[in-house]
C-alpha cells in the first residue's frame, strides 16, 4: 500500500523522497506536494498538529494569530508614511526611535476635541441674535432639534465605531465600509466640502471679530459715513481682503508643520472654555449687580451709540438749554428752532438698561420671536411711538437696522454649524488607546455637555438681556461691543479675545483635517480624477490636497457673509450625518453576521429618526441648497458607479442587494410572468477552443442586440474533463467569458460547467441555468458549421439534442446561421429589411424578436416585413387583411405580404436531392459504425461492469430472424449506455457484415427512410421496401435505389424545403436578416442527418438567417 501510494505520487507530482532516497508516506490531502519535506516535518514535530499541517500552509496557528492581534498598532493617518520617510532619509541609522503605540484616553482623545469643535464661532457671534429674533421658545426648539439630531447620529456612529477596529479616517471610513464605495465616496466628498467651508466660516468669524470689535480702524474700505448697500459692500470687501490674507497665512502654517497646530490646540481649547465660564459668571453677576450698559431709544427705535454723546435731545448747561449731538443728527441746525425730523419731533428719547439682569423678568418679553425684514428698525416692544407711515424716514443711519431678512428656517441654517464637530473623536480613532470604548463615551458626553450649555444659554440670554440688544447683531446700540461680551464677567474683552483665538484655532483645525480626508479618499482609489491628491510630501503631508482645500475655502471667503456660508456647510454636514444613521439602520435591519457592536444602546428606529431629522433639517435650512448638495452627492455616486474602481468592502448596500434579490426571487416563484411582461431571458450556449477562447463571439453581440441591456442573460459553456483536474481551465474560461461579455456590453452572468463530455455539459446548462424563478426561457445556440464533414459529425448530433431538450423543456430556441456574418455592436445599418417568414404560429416569437432588434442602434433603421404562406384552399386577400389588423393591434409597424404556394408536382430534382441525402446518410452511418467496432468489442469484454456500448442502427440487417434484435438496437438513443446481457445482440453487432443467406425480398429497414418526425404511423406510411443486397454492407457506395423506393415522407419534406427556399430566396435575398420558423426535430435519432439536410436546403442561399422555435406559450398580446 505504501509503495503503491508513493509510486503513484512520484508519477503524478514528482518524487516524495528527500535526500536519502527512502520514500516517505505523504499526507492524504489534495495539496500534499510540498508538505512532506524535512523542514516541514521538523516544523511540526512535537506540536501535536500533524493532522492540520496542510491547513497551516495557508492558515496561521491560533497562537500566532492572537500574537499578531495583540501587537496590532493602529497608527494615525500619515504616521506610517512619515516613519517610512525617516527610514529612507536616515538609512540604517540604529538610533531611530520606534513609533509609540497610541495612548490617548477618552478625555484627551475624544471629549475635549469634540468640545472644541462643537463650541465655535456661532455661539459667540450669532447666538444672542438668534434668541432675540426667534424668541426663547423658537430658539429652544431650534437648539433642541439640532442637538437631538447630533445625539441620534452619535448613537449610530458609536454603534458603527464599536463594530470592529476603525482605522484612522473616521466618518469617511465608517460610511464607506458600511454603505459601499459609491455612498462612501459621495458622502466623503460632502464631508470634505463641509469641513472646508467650515474653515471659511471660522475665518470669516475671525475677521468679523477683528474688524468690528477689536480694531475697526484697520478696515481698508472705510464704512464711516456710508449707508445701506454701500456700507454693506464695504464691509464684505474688507472681509474678502482680510479673509484671503488670513487663509493664506493659515495654509502656510499647516504646510510648514501640523505639529504647531496640534500644540496650539490646547491653548485654543482653553480660550473656548474660559469664554463660556465668563458668560456664566456674568449671568450670576447680573442677579447680584447688573452691569451698566445703557441703550438709547427714540420712541421705540434703537439708536446707534456712535450717533449721540448723551441720550437726550437737549441738556442744561449753566441754566442754558444746549442741543446735543443727537439733535444735530436729526435737525438741520443746532438751534432750538431748527427744522427737525418729524419722528424726532413727535417722540421722546429714553434710555433703558441693556442688561437688566436675570431677576428683572425680561424673559417674558423675549419669549416669542420678532422676525424682521431687511432695513427695518429695531423696536422695543411695549413702548408707544408716533410715526407717520407715509413720511420717508430720514437719518436712518442713526438707527440700528436689521441687516438681513430673518425667518425661522434661516435661523436653523445659521445655527446648525454650532452643533457640528461630533466626528472629532472618531477622526482621531488612530490615536486612541481603546477607540471602541472612548468614542461612544467621549462623543455622547461631549454632545450632552454642549447641548446643556446651548439650551441654558438660550434661556439665560433671554432672561438677562434686553430684546433690542439681543436683536442688535453687531452691538451698534451698546457702543459697538460684542453683545455676548456685554454679559461676560469680568470684562467684555475676555469674550472678544477668547472667541477670536477659538475661531482661529477652529480654522486651523479645519485646514488640517480636510486635506487628510481628501487624501484618504484619493488613496482609496474610488474616484479616479482625485488620485493626484493622494500624493504629498515625503512624510505623507497632503500638499496637493491642501492646495485644493485652500482654493475651495477661498470660495467661501469670496461669499464673505457668515450668514450665507453657514447654511452651505450645514447641508454637507447634515448629509454626512444622514448617511451615518442610514448605515447603522441598514446594518441593524439586515442583521449581517459581522454586525456585533460593543455599544449596545442603539436601535434601528433611532437611526431612522435621526436620518429623518437630518433630511428634514436640510430642507428646512434651505431647500435649494439641499437640492444642490444632493445633486453633487448623486453625481459623485454615479461617477464612482460608472468610472470608479470596484471595491468589495462587505458593505451594507451589498447586503441590501442580496436581501432584495432574495425577495424578488421568492416573488418570481409565485408563477410564470404574464404575457405582457414576457421578454427573452437568454441562455447563450458558446463553445471554447483549447485556450478557452470563445469560438463564436458574435453570439454575444446578437444577445446584446436582442436584450438592449434588459432582462437576464446567461452565457454558458462546458469544459470536458473532471472537476478536480480541469477546475483551472474552467476558471480561465469563466474569466475570458466575463471579459468578452464586458467587451460586447452584455449585462448578465457567465456559467462554466465541467463534464465528462460536452453533450452532457450542455444539457446541464439547459437544466440548471438560472436560479429559482429567474431562469432562462430562451436558448441561443449557433448553427453547427461544417456539419457534413465526418470530423464534425458529433457536433451536429449535439446540436439536435439541444433542439430536442429545449422542446421538452418548453424553451424557445434561436439558431443564427452564418453567425460570423452578423453585425457587431459597432456597426450600423442605414437601410434594409428584417424579413419575417411566418409559416406556423409559435406564440408570437417571430413578431417580438424583430421589434426587440429594432430597439438597438444596429438595426434601428431597418424596416420590418412579414411574409406568410397561403395554401391552395386559403383566401390570400382575407389573410392579408387579417394580418394587417393583427399587427395594428400589436402596435407593430411592418409591411405585409401573403405568398401563395401552389401544389406543384414534385420535381425530378427533388427526388435526386432526396436520393443523395439518403445515400449520404447511410454512408455516414456505415463509416461511423465500422470505425467504432473495435472499441465496442473491447468495451464489451473488459468493461463488463459498465457495459456501455454506443448503439448505432445498422444500415441493413442481414438476417430476417435478427430483425427484432436489430430494431431494438435502432430504437436506443445513440449516447445511451446499455448493459450488454444478451449474447445474441453482441453477436449481431460483431457479425453484421457476414454474408448470411437471406431472401432478396425480406423486409428491411433503411436507415434514412424510416426516420419519423411525428409518430410511427407517419413512418409506416412512408416506409418502402428496399431490395436487400447480400453485399450491401460491404459496398454501400455502389448502391443506387430507385426513386420509387425512397421514403415518400422524406420526398415531401424535401419538396417543401426546396419550394420554401425558392420563395424566400426570391423575396428576401437582399434582406439584412431573415427570421424563419424552425421545424421540429425527429422524435427518434435515426433521422438526424436528414433533419440537418432539410434545414440546410431550407436556408440555402441566404446570408443571415435566424431560425426560431417557440417555447409553447404566447409571448405577445394585443391587450394593454
Amino acid at each position: 500500500m505504501l509503495n503503491n501510494m508513493t509510486d503513484c505520487e512520484e508519477g503524478e507530482g514528482g518524487p516524495n523522497s528527500q535526500g536519502d532516497g527512502n520514500p516517505k508516506e505523504s499526507s492524504p490531502f489534495i495539496n500534499s506536494s510540498a508538505a512532506s519535506n524535512t523542514d516541514k516535518s521538523q516544523q511540526y514535530d512535537g506540536k501535536n498538529m500533524a493532522l492540520f499541517e496542510e491547513e497551516m500552509d495557508t492558515s496561521p496557528m491560533v497562537s500566532s494569530l492572537l500574537s499578531s492581534l495583540a501587537n496590532y498598532s493602529n497608527l494615525p493617518t500619515g504616521s506610517k508614511e512619515h516613519e517610512e520617510a525617516e527610514n529612507n532619509e536616515e538609512g540604517a541609522r540604529p538610533s531611530k526611535k520606534p513609533v509609540k503605540a497610541p495612548q490617548l484616553g477618552t478625555l484627551m482623545g475624544v471629549y475635549l476635541p469634540c468640545i472644541q469643535n462643537i463650541f465655535g464661532v456661532i455661539l459667540f457671534l450669532r447666538m444672542t441674535w438668534m434668541v432675540g429674533i426667534g424668541g426663547v421658545l423658537g430658539s429652544f426648539v431650534i437648539v433642541f432639534m439640532c442637538c437631538s439630531t447630533t445625539m441620534l447620529t452619535a448613537i449610530s456612529m458609536s454603534a458603527i465605531a464599536t463594530n470592529g477596529v476603525v482605522p484612522a479616517g473616521g466618518s469617511y471610513y465608517m460610511i464607506s465600509r458600511s454603505l459601499g464605495p459609491e455612498f462612501g465616496g459621495a458622502v466623503g466628498i460632502c464631508f470634505y466640502l463641509g469641513t472646508t467651508f467650515a474653515g471659511a466660516m471660522y475665518i470669516l468669524g475671525c475677521i468679523e471679530i477683528l474688524l468690528i470689535y477689536i480694531v475697526p480702524q484697520a478696515a481698508i474700505f472705510k464704512i464711516e459715513g456710508l449707508e445701506g448697500q454701500e456700507a454693506e459692500a464695504a464691509l464684505l470687501n474688507n472681509m474678502r481682503v482680510y479673509g484671503t490674507i488670513v487663509l493664506s497665512f493659515m495654509a502656510l502654517v499647516v504646510f510648514v508643520g501640523v505639529k504647531y497646530v496640534n500644540k496650539l490646540a490646547l491653548v485654543f481649547l482653553a480660550c473656548v472654555i474660559l469664554s463660556i465660564v465668563a458668560v456664566y459668571g456674568g449671568v450670576i453677576k447680573t442677579a447680584i449687580d447688573p452691569p451698566v450698559f445703557p441703550v438709547c431709544l427714540l420712541g421705540n427705535r434703537t439708536l446707534t451709540s456712535k450717533g449721540y454723546d448723551v441720550c437726550a435731545k437737549v441738556i442744561e448747561i449753566d441754566n442754558e438749554t444746549v442741543t446735543t449731538k443727537l439733535w444735530m443728527s436729526f435737525c438741520d441746525s443746532e438751534n432750538l428752532n431748527a427744522t427737525c425730523d418729524e419722528y424726532f419731533t413727535n417722540n421722546n428719547v429714553k434710555e433703558i438698561q441693556g442688561i437688566p439682569g436675570v431677576t428683572s423678568g425680561i424673559l417674558a418679553e423675549n419669549l416669542f420671536g420678532n422676525y424682521l425684514e431687511k432695513g427695518m428698525f429695531l423696536e422695543k416692544r411695549g413702548l408707544a411711538s408716533e410715526a407717520d407711515p407715509d413720511s420717508p424716514a430720514t437719518g436712518s443711519n442713526r438707527y440700528v437696522l436689521a441687516d438681513i431678512t430673518s425667518f425661522f428656517t434661516l435661523l436653523v441654517g445659521i445655527y446648525f454649524p454650532s452643533v457640528t464637530g461630533i466626528m472629532a473623536g472618531s477622526n482621531r480613532s488612530g490615536d486612541l488607546r481603546d477607540a471602541q470604548k472612548s468614542i461612544p463615551i467621549g462623543t455622547i458626553a461631549a454632545i450632552t455637555t454642549t447641548s446643556i450649555v446651548y439650551m441654558s444659554c438660550v434661556v439665560l440670554f433671554g432672561a438677562c438681556i434686553e430684546g433690542v440688544v439681543l436683536r442688535d447683531k453687531f452691538g451698534e446700540g451698546v457702543n459697538g461691543n460684542l453683545v455676548i461680551g456685554t454679559l461676560a464677567w469680568p470684562s467684555p474683552w475676555v469674550i472678544v479675545f477668547g472667541s477670536f483665538f477659538s475661531t482661529c484655532g477652529a480654522g486651523l483645525q479645519s485646514l488640517t483635517g480636510a486635506p487628510r480626508l481628501l487624501q484618504a479618499i484619493s488613496r482609496d482609489g474610488i474616484i479616479p480624477f482625485l488620485r493626484v491628491f493622494g500624493h504629498g510630501k515625503a512624510n505623507g503631508e497632503p500638499t496637493w490636497a491642501l492646495l485644493l482645500t485652500a482654493s475651495i475655502c477661498e470660495i467661501g471667503i469670496i461669499i464673505a457673509s457668515l450668514d450665507a456660508v453657514a447654511p452651505i456647510l450645514s447641508m454637507f454636514f447634515l448629509m454626512c450625518y444622514m448617511f451615518v444613521n442610514l448605515a447603522c439602520a441598514l446594518q441593524t435591519l439586515l442583521r449581517t453576521p459581522n454586525w456585533r457592536p460593543r455599544f449596545k444602546f442603539y436601535h434601528w428606529a433611532l437611526s431612522f429618526l435621526g436620518m429623518s431629522l437630518c433630511l428634514s433639517l436640510m430642507f428646512i435650512c434651505s431647500w435649494y441648497y439641499a437640492i444642490v448638495a444632493m445633486g453633487i452627492a448623486t453625481c459623485i455616486y454615479k461617477y464612482i458607479e460608472f468610472c470608479g474602481a470596484e471595491k468589495e468592502w462587505g458593505d451594507g448596500i451589498r447586503g441590501i442587494s442580496l436581501s432584495a434579490a432574495r425577495f424578488a426571487l421568492m416573488r418570481l416563484e409565485e408563477g410564470p410572468p404574464h404575457t405582457k411582461n414576457w421578454r427573452p431571458q437568454i441562455l447563450v450556449l458558446v463553445s471554447v477552443d483549447a485556450e478557452q477562447n470563445v469560438e463564436q463571439p458574435r453570439l454575444l453581440s446578437l444577445a446584446n442586440q436582442l436584450k438592449a441591456g434588459k432582462g437576464l442573460t446567461i452565457v454558458g459553456t462546458s469544459v470536458q474533463g473532471t472537476f478536480l483536474d480541469n477546475y483551472t481551465e474552467a476558471q480561465r474560461a469563466d474569466q475570458l467569458l466575463r471579459k468578452l461579455m464586458e467587451t460586447e456590453k452584455v449585462k448578465g452572468f457567465s456559467q462554466v460547467v465541467i463534464s465528462s463530455n460536452l453533450r452532457d455539459g450542455t444539457s446541464h446548462l439547459i437544466q440548471v441555468g438560472g436560479l429559482g424563478g429567474l431562469k432562462h426561457n430562451t436558448v441561443l445556440v449557433s448553427w453547427p458549421r461544417n456539419w457534413k464533414q465526418p470530423e464534425y459529425h458529433q457536433q451536429f448530433r449535439n446540436f439536435i439534442e439541444v433542439v430536442r431538450e429545449t422542446t421538452v423543456a418548453s424553451l424557445a430556441l434561436l439558431v443564427p446561421k452564418n453567425i460570423s456574418s452578423y453585425p457587431s455592436n459597432g456597426e450600423r445599418f442605414t437601410e434594409g429589411y428584417i424579413d419575417v417568414w411566418w409559416i406556423v404560429h409559435d406564440g408570437g416569437m417571430l413578431m417580438l424578436l424583430p421589434f426587440l432588434l429594432r430597439q438597438h442602434k444596429v438595426w434601428r433603421k431597418c424596416k420590418m416585413r412579414i411574409f406568410t404562406v397561403a395554401q391552395m384552399d386559403d383566401n390570400s386577400i382575407q389573410m392579408k387583411k387579417d394580418l394587417i389588423t393583427f399587427l395594428y393591434h400589436l402596435r407593430i409597424d411592418a409591411a405585409v405580404e401573403v405568398v401563395e404556394m401552389l401544389d406543384n408536382d414534385i420535381s425530378a430534382y427533388t427526388y435526386e436531392k432526396t436520393l443523395v441525402m439518403e445515400q449520404r446518410s447511410q454512408i455516414l452511418k456505415q463509416m461511423h459504425l465500422t470505425k467504432n467496432e473495435k472499441e465496442r468489442e473491447i468495451q464489451s469484454i473488459t468493461d463488463s461492469s459498465r457495459g456501455s456500448i454506443r448503439r448505432k442502427n445498422p444500415s441493413a440487417l442481414c438476417s430476417h430472424h435478427s430483425t427484432d434484435e436489430g430494431a431494438s438496437v435502432a430504437e436506443q438513443p445513440e449516447d445511451e449506455s446499455v448493459a450488454v446481457s444478451n449474447p445474441k445482440q453482441v453477436q449481431l453487432i460483431h457479425n453484421k457484415n457476414a454474408s448470411t443467406p437471406t431472401s432478396p425480398t425480406s423486409p428491411t429497414a433503411p436507415a434514412g427512410g424510416t426516420a419519423t418526425w411525428t409518430d410511427n404511423k407517419g413512418a409506416d406510411k412512408g416506409k418502402t421496401v428496399l431490395a436487400a443486397n447480400p453485399e450491401a454492407g460491404k459496398d454501400l457506395f455502389n448502391m443506387k435505389p430507385e426513386w420509387e423506393n425512397l421514403s415518400q415522407v422524406d420526398v415531401r419534406r424535401m419538396h417543401t424545403a426546396m419550394r420554401l427556399n425558392e420563395v424566400i430566396t426570391k423575396k428576401s435575398k437582399e434582406a439584412k436578416l431573415v427570421l424563419l420558423n424552425m421545424p421540429g426535430p425527429p422524435k427518434n435519432r435515426v433521422g438526424n442527418e436528414n433533419y440537418m439536410e432539410f434545414l440546410e436546403v431550407l436556408t440555402e442561399g441566404l446570408n443571415r438567417v435566424l431560425l426560431v422555435r417557440g417555447g409553447g406559450r404566447e409571448v405577445i398580446t394585443i391587450y394593454s
